[in-house]
């Protein structure tokens, strides 16, 4: 494939990715907050419990960590894109009677590219989700019913430069554009002609931070040991939040806008901490530690008039072990194929309370496996993985929700440049 070619297919996959991105998401917590928070991991992390902090293989893209970039050799241009697909059973006791139900969904992920600047430098650009919301459900009311539902989400358009300080030794920068609009709706119905909407809408214009760096150290026989660290630092949100109200009787509707502000000093995200371990043993095995650590607790978030804000912020930290097996990867086709497996475990940044003002704080855990098949006569790679994951909250359960995802992505490996041999 020709590098124009591949150019043509990130613009339309980067294009594409605004209209679907995270269009799997299915859970009625992410009507909290800013919904749910994605870790822009690829395929191939996802595979391995979501690490990445300390990877910085130059034939797979890491925007976990920017300072992996630098990790590309000058002759290689590498293009990425994902999908998810996901199943979900979610399960609650109503009236002491346990329900349950089943859903569906799935979407394009990421969509992002990396290109080398020289023997000591390389670059990286693409598009990755940092939340998601969807969601709709409702219930019986004396004259109606009273419905909730909600979609959008905030995505980061990022480019980030990394290079080698000296051996072993990298640091890195990105830069995101922080965009999208989440809509939160409440419906009361009282016939199919006369209901009433209250829409809240967030919409979000705004740049976003993040710096790296990786240091790694060279062991005997051909093994290394990597230590990978992040950071990004805390900010207000800059873009509009208002409250549409809509009547409907018959033929005629009414609206008006009964509460507009800004997003300014009213929301604002954390700081972020992420450090990682990595040990490679040869080019057989890989296996990498993460921890990441998000002082929700400190951010602000105003909410709106017309809703009563009926969740908290908690400090969020994730755990994460990954692990990578190529047996031979200059041997038979089925010895070149990357086995990976990985598990993590979560404490949200979201805590639900109950009824009598109790916190439920809401939590994750999961196990993940996936392949990476070598393209025939290409160094091309693509990525299969799978991912069961169970999220409810403590000590209340409420929802409990177990996932089943599918992740597929396609990693191109092509040639950037090669000089013409002059005879």
């Amino acid at each position: 494939m020709k590098i124009n070619k591949l150019i043509a297919t990130a613009i339309i996959g980067f294009s594409s990715m605004t209209v679907f991105s995270q269009n799997g998401t299915m859970t009625p917590y992410s009507r909290y907050g800013y919904g749910i928070i994605g870790d822009h991991a690829t395929s191939t992390q996802r595979a391995m419990g979501g690490v990445g902090y300390a990877m910085n293989n130059g034939r797979q893209i890491n925007a976990m960590n920017p300072a992996s970039y630098a990790a590309i050799d000058t002759l290689t241009f590498l293009f990425d894109v994902g999908l998810d697909l996901t199943a979900i059973h979610q399960s609650e006791i109503q009236n002491d009677e346990k329900v349950s139900d089943n859903k569906f969904g799935g979407g394009l992920d990421y969509v992002t590219m990396q290109v080398p600047l020289g023997k000591r430098m390389g670059a990286s650009l693409g598009l990755l989700p940092y939340s998601s919301v969807g969601y709709s459900f409702g219930n019986k009311i004396d004259n109606g019913i009273d419905s909730r539902q909600g979609s959008g989400s905030l995505n980061e358009f990022y480019l980030g430069v990394s290079g080698k300080i000296f051996n072993g030794f990298t640091l890195g920068a990105q830069i995101s554009y922080l965009f999208g609009t989440i809509l939160n709706d409440s419906y009361a119905t009282i016939t199919s002609s006369q209901y009433s909407l209250f829409q809240n809408q967030m919409s979000v214009r705004d740049f976003h931070l993040l710096f790296g760096a990786q240091y790694s150290i060279n062991l005997p026989k051909d093994n290394r040991l990597t230590f990978g660290l992040t950071y990004s630092p805390e900010k207000t949100l800059l873009g509009t939040a208002r409250t549409v109200k809509v009547y409907a009787s018959g033929n005629t509707s009414q609206s008006e806008v009964v509460d507009s502000h800004k997003l300014k000093g009213n929301y604002s995200l954390p700081e972020t901490w992420g450090a990682g371990i990595n040990y490679q043993l040869g080019r057989k095995i890989m296996l990498e530690f993460d921890y990441t650590y998000q002082p929700w607790s400190k951010a602000k978030y105003r909410g709106f008039e017309s809703t009563p804000i009926t969740f908290s912020f908690a400090d969020r930290s994730k755990y994460a072990l990954g692990f990578q097996y190529v047996p031979n990867w200059r041997g038979s086709y089925f010895k070149r194929i990357n086995y990976r497996l990985g598990a993590y475990y979560t404490n949200d940044y979201l805590q639900i309370l109950s009824t009598n003002g109790d916190p439920n704080r809401l939590k994750e855990h999961g196990i993940t496996a996936g392949f990476g098949f070598p393209v025939p006569s290409f160094k091309t790679t693509v990525n299969l993985g799978f991912e069961w994951k169970s999220r409810r909250a403590h000590p209340n359960p409420l929802i409990k929700e177990n996932y089943f995802s599918v992740t597929i992505g396609v990693n191109f490996n092509e040639m950037w440049f090669r000089q013409s041999k002059i005879y």
